[in-house]
């Protein structure tokens, strides 16, 4: 009995992740990018795009993430871009750990920094996080089901783990950068940092592409991932001026994950013109 509730409990603990570190990707993804005010750069994406991403586990698909840029609209009297993360698992996963997660970022029109932050979870864990940002007093305020936590300081610039995503698009990437960006999730204010390890063709089933390679710093990052030595996350990002990540890959004690991008939409090119087979 007690081995057959150990295995339950280590399967849905394998899936939570697998989708955890979905989110994670957007909370560290910030950091690498050059320092350049996102004011001056032309946006690579607006409202329409959507990317979808196939979450597997040791080879077995698990479920699909799915981000998108929804119209323009105004939150608390500014002019906000909406952007929006939804995660599911697959029926036959159900069984063993149910995703039904969304998550609703809003930040300023000039990509300054972030205005809302909204997060549910209908599976087997329950949240209905929000997370409101007061830019007067640099505070930002976490509850979840409408119990409220202490206001926490945040730095100027500090983005969503969601909105930081898209705020990383706006700039240019290079080989060996190394960067630090502050980013909240409400209850604590982090500079993170990343570096751009190289630029390197990934071949998916959907085609090959050139690609930097970038690793995040994991020091802010707790559970499995502080709990697993020699833990990695590894991300491949279009070497181009969309920045898309095409492949995330993680590796911690309870296995190894990988997503990859399955299809893309309303980015001014299809999926396949990003692909890159030349030698370089």
């Amino acid at each position: 009995m007690r081995a057959a509730y150990s295995q339950r409990h280590y399967s849905r603990s394998v899936l939570q992740l697998a989708f955890s570190f979905i989110v994670i990707l957007f909370m560290m993804i910030f950091g690498f990018a050059e320092g350049v005010k996102a004011v001056e750069k032309t946006f690579p994406f607006y409202p329409g795009e959507k990317l979808t991403f196939q979450v597997k586990w040791s080879f077995i698909p698990a479920g699909e993430a799915v981000l998108e840029v929804l119209p323009i609209e105004t939150i608390n009297g500014v002019t906000a871009y909406h952007f929006v993360m939804t995660a599911r698992t697959y029926s036959f996963i159900d069984l063993f750990y149910k995703v039904r997660d969304r998550i609703d970022a809003y930040t300023d029109t000039g990509m300054i920094h972030s205005i809302l932050y909204r997060k549910k979870k209908e599976g087997k864990t329950k949240r209905k996080v929000v997370v409101s940002f007061n830019w007067e007093k640099k505070e930002a305020q976490y509850s979840n089901f409408g119990e409220k936590r202490k206001p926490v300081p945040i730095l100027f610039g500090s983005f969503d783990p969601l909105s930081v995503f898209y705020a990383f698009r706006l700039h240019n990437l290079k080989v060996n950068a190394e960067i630090e960006t502050p980013v909240t999730d409400g209850k604590k204010c982090v500079m993170g940092k990343a570096k751009v390890i190289k630029r390197e063709k990934v071949k998916l089933a959907s085609g090959t592409y050139d690609t930097y390679l970038v690793e995040p710093d994991l020091k802010h990052i707790g559970g499995v991932f502080e709990r697993s030595k020699n833990a990695k996350l590894k991300i491949w990002v279009t070497a181009d001026t969309r920045r898309i990540p095409v492949r995330v890959k993680s590796k911690v004690r309870v296995g190894s994950f990988v997503s990859e991008l399955i299809s893309a939409e309303k980015i001014g090119q299809s999926v396949s013109s990003l692909k890159r087979t030349e030698t370089f």
